[in-house]
């Protein structure tokens, strides 16, 4: 039984994933491999600092196949998403009500955030806040920073 939480995936962030754990298999598993079979080769492994180096790699590597099997066997896919109300997967344009600036956030899952491209976790305080409103509804977030209410001003794909 595994312990592992559901993780949000739009289409494309698992497709990534399932890319990025093909490489790994295919191509860096094998490359560590090498580099270990080459570092015995140099002779005492107790003081063969190359073979300690491909050691470190090969557990990294092991540990990032591990963690991406993990994810993509507990991944829940974003496919149908509507806009009637905020969810998962929709890009939402928001008002800050106190200073009436506007912004444009993707929700996504945990795993894809990326604050640079204004994708947003469906975890984070904001997201929390707006999740199941509609336009026109006002809420308060609560955040490390304090208190602030946003305004929903438009829901789309």
């Amino acid at each position: 039984m595994s312990n592992t939480k559901e993780i949000y995936l739009t289409k494309a962030g698992l497709e990534e994933m399932q890319k990025e754990l093909e490489y790994l298999k295919l191509e860096k598993r094998p490359e560590v491999i090498n580099a270990l079979k080459d570092a015995r080769a140099l002779g005492d492994l107790s003081e063969n600092a190359e073979y300690d180096a491909a050691r470190t790699e090969q557990a990294i590597v092991e540990g990032k196949i591990q963690e991406l099997e993990a994810m993509i066997e507990n991944a829940i896919v974003i496919s149908e998403v509507k806009t009637d109300q905020v969810a998962i997967g929709n890009k939402v344009k928001i008002e800050y009500v106190e200073d009436k600036d506007t912004e444009e956030y993707t929700i996504v899952g945990s795993k894809e955030a990326d604050p640079f491209q204004n994708k947003i976790s469906n975890e984070s305080p904001i997201a929390q806040a707006i999740l199941g409103l509609r336009v026109g509804e006002v809420v308060s977030v609560e955040s490390p920073n304090g208190t602030y209410d946003v305004k929903v001003v438009e829901i789309m794909h």
